[in-house]
């Protein structure tokens, strides 16, 4: 396979169990190389799962995960060059400054010397935090820290990033910072970008999206088809209560979609 026009992420059947319960059932997804696609789903949805297989933070059992058509599982190195990761979860040192966070996280990729310097400059004039240089994480607000952990993801020139729930718990004008930036390295940069969300005001119309529930990939388009009901593979019941406005409403129609599962579990 020709790497560089191979996709940027490719997963195909993956399923995950921990134990009796299955988190993650034949999920397949694609980003291709420079777009933004969003991975869509409720809290307890199977998102952090599905970012911790394609990390190799856990081991796949069923299916593949490939990076540039590199195949995680048997060429591990090579795939996770490629790839920058902002977790749910802050990870930052808050007892280091934002350079000392940025400098070790260069290190372990084998940055050093000028080039980390520059490198570590021009992230942080990226993510309008260069003044910060120097001080420790623990003084950021949430939104500045999780500008830094963006920073620090990009620090190796990965080809993809992934992003799961970066703005949760951020204010509107934090949220809108950082889909800002990520949003600009798709278009300016080529980057390639699978954002995880529950959050529906960060998707716009025209991103291609998969709709993730308990488990299971239940719509997959772009947001404005899905929101018009064009992919929704379930429809709800009359009775099923939903907004006015539904099918012009990507919230209205996900809730619909997931309510109409839930009756038919029951």
């Amino acid at each position: 396979m020709n790497h560089q026009e191979a996709p940027a992420l490719e997963i195909r059947a993956v399923s995950h169990a921990f134990g009796p319960r299955r988190a993650l059932d034949d999920v397949s997804l694609t980003v291709p190389a420079g777009r933004f696609v969003a991975l869509l789903g409720p809290n307890g949805a199977g998102k952090t799962t599905l970012f911790s297989l394609a990390t190799r933070l856990y081991s796949t059992r069923e299916g593949a995960v490939r990076i540039f058509g590199r195949d995680i599982a048997t060429s591990p190195s090579a795939a996770l060059a490629e790839l920058g990761v902002v977790f749910q979860n802050r990870t930052l040192d808050l007892d280091l400054t934002v350079n000392q966070n940025l400098a070790y996280h260069g290190a372990l990729h084998g940055l050093s010397g000028r080039p980390l310097k520059a490198r570590i400059s021009a992230l942080l004039h990226l993510v309008s935090l260069a003044d910060r240089l120097n001080e420790k994480v623990r003084t950021l607000s949430g939104g500045q820290a999780r500008r830094v952990e963006i920073a620090r993801a990009l620090i190796h020139r990965p080809r993809l990033l992934l992003l799961d729930e970066a703005t949760v718990g951020l204010d509107l004008a934090s949220r809108a910072a950082i889909v800002d930036i990520v949003r600009r390295l798709v278009a300016e940069e080529g980057l390639a970008v699978l954002w995880a969300t529950h959050i529906f005001d960060e998707v716009r119309p025209e991103d291609d999206i998969y709709v993730l529930d308990k488990g299971r990939i239940i719509a997959h388009g772009t947001a404005g088809e899905v929101a018009g009901g064009h992919l929704a593979p379930v429809r709800p019941k009359e009775e099923t209560p939903v907004p006015e406005g539904a099918t012009a409403s990507l919230e209205a129609a996900f809730r619909a979609m997931t309510a109409a599962r839930a009756e038919d579990a029951a």
